[in-house]
């Protein structure tokens, strides 16, 4: 079921981006499976923000714009979910998920579809050659110590962060929360193509939304 999301105008700054999903989480019911993937994106989107400063990376408008064209492709997602995110949308009202699945599912979507198509179109718009974007690549995996330390801590967050909401933690999961990894689907993303994606996304975010009870 697609989000009727509240504002028309596509961001085109990280602050807008915030904006916006600080709107988008206000808008949702609090156990909405979306919701939780927003408040997780929404928390990482602030961490890059923090950490794009004109002198900590080789181009850091390389980061900024790709952290706007990645954040408009989810936006989409919410008026017209390809089949990737199909899974999440699908099983949002679902009972017997945690809330960490449904953040997990968000991030297999967005990292594994996403990414690889707004790696491209931000080289585009910035006149990148994508073969030759050395100093962006490296920029683009200077990021993975932020988001790995995210995937640390996301189990802690999402059981302490919303008393009386996280009502399951996934302790007893770490087979089924195993299965993805932030890092290596950003590597994976760097080169890989749209139209092979949509499939594998999708199965995987399935395996992502098993009830667990």
């Amino acid at each position: 079921m697609p989000v009727r999301a509240a504002a028309p105008t596509r961001p085109t700054t990280i602050p807008q981006v915030i904006e916006r999903m600080r709107a988008l989480e206000a808008s949702l019911p609090q156990a909405d499976g979306v919701a939780w993937f927003t408040r997780l994106y929404l928390r990482v989107t602030e961490a890059v923000h923090a950490a794009v400063k004109p002198h900590a990376f080789h181009d850091p408008r390389f980061l900024a714009r790709l952290d706007v064209e990645f954040a408009n492709l989810f936006f989409d997602a919410l008026a017209k979910p390809p089949k990737a995110w199909a899974p999440l949308f699908e099983a949002r009202a679902r009972k017997g998920i945690a809330p960490i699945q449904f953040a997990l599912a968000g991030m297999n979507a967005h990292i594994n579809r996403d990414l690889p198509v707004a790696v491209v179109s931000t080289c585009e718009h910035l006149g990148i050659d994508l073969e030759q974007a050395t100093p962006q690549q490296q920029d683009y995996v200077a990021v993975n110590p932020l988001l790995e330390q995210t995937e640390r801590n996301v189990k802690q967050w999402f059981a302490t962060g919303f008393v009386g909401v996280v009502d399951v933690v996934c302790a007893d999961d770490d087979d089924r929360i195993a299965m993805w990894d932030v890092c290596r689907a950003r590597d994976a993303a760097w080169i890989q193509y749209v139209d092979t994606l949509d499939r594998s996304v999708g199965f995987a975010g399935r395996g992502l939304l098993v009830p667990l009870s």
